[in-house]
């Protein structure tokens, strides 16, 4: 089992920045990769950002690519979200999760093993 827990969420102004955070505990040693996801407010989850946990290798969606960044403290297995230029439509539940098997797009949320309960991000025009 791995439990996650994301932080940082909060009210923001457009244009601004946030830094999401995402602490793993339990058995992190079975993470292939960890992803951001959000869910907007009756729309679909969708793919934000994921990093390999071996080698760092690091994607992201068409409409974060350029102004998201995400990253980690291997160390202290905790996953960051640094959030730039900040839009409306950024608004959501980001969500952080764990994929525990190599099968499987690193987009698919459905692949994902292990979630955390999500944290707010809204962003005022």
């Amino acid at each position: 089992q791995v439990q996650l827990v994301e932080s940082g969420g909060e009210l923001v102004q457009a244009g601004g920045s946030l830094r999401l955070s995402c602490a793993a505990s339990g058995r992190t040693d079975s993470t292939i990769s960890m992803a951001w996801f959000r869910q907007g407010s009756g729309k679909e989850r969708e793919f934000v950002s994921a990093m390999t946990w071996v080698g760092g290798a690091t994607y992201y969606s068409d409409s974060v690519k350029g102004r998201f960044s995400v990253s980690r403290e291997e160390a202290k297995n905790v996953l960051f979200l640094q959030m730039n230029s900040l839009k409306p439509e950024d608004t959501a539940v980001y969500y952080c999760a764990v994929k525990i098997r190599w099968s499987g797009h690193y987009a698919d949320w459905g692949r994902y093993a292990y979630w955390g309960q999500g944290t707010q991000v809204t962003v005022s025009a």
